[in-house]
């Protein structure tokens, strides 16, 4: 089994080959399918706007109350961005998506940046398996 950092530095290398031959300034969604894309064609299993349902005092009261951008080898999600400034609530989703589904890591990548390395944010959950 491939390790996390392994995954993690995978992902962030494909993210700065889009971000190289696209640049900024495109929507999310078109980040999110050329992310998906090259990560498949490396060997990875990717989901796609995976949808995680809501459960409250053991019942579920929304099955597609949050949607995952991406879900990598079902191990690391993945939430894209093509924003201006990135916002505290954006870790803090990714956090919850993490706790919800007992993972341990998310990247949290804004394509709308000069510098890759400046977009991408490692968020980190304290489950272990």
């Amino acid at each position: 089994m491939v390790d996390l950092n392994t995954i993690s530095h995978d992902i962030i290398q494909a993210a700065i080959e889009i971000h190289k031959e696209l640049g900024p300034g495109l929507l999310e969604s078109v980040y999110r399918k050329c992310l998906a894309k090259v990560l498949r064609d490396n060997g990875y299993d990717v989901k796609e706007e995976l949808y995680l349902p809501v459960t409250f005092r053991g019942e579920t009261i929304e099955d597609k109350g949050y949607r995952i951008d991406l879900l990598v080898d079902d191990r690391v999600v993945v939430e894209v961005k093509s924003v201006e400034e990135m916002k505290p609530l954006f870790s803090k989703q990714t956090g919850t998506y993490l706790k919800l589904m007992r993972l341990q890591l998310g990247l949290l990548i804004n394509f709308n940046v000069p510098l890759l390395k400046d977009g991408v944010k490692r968020i980190v959950n304290d489950y272990r398996e």
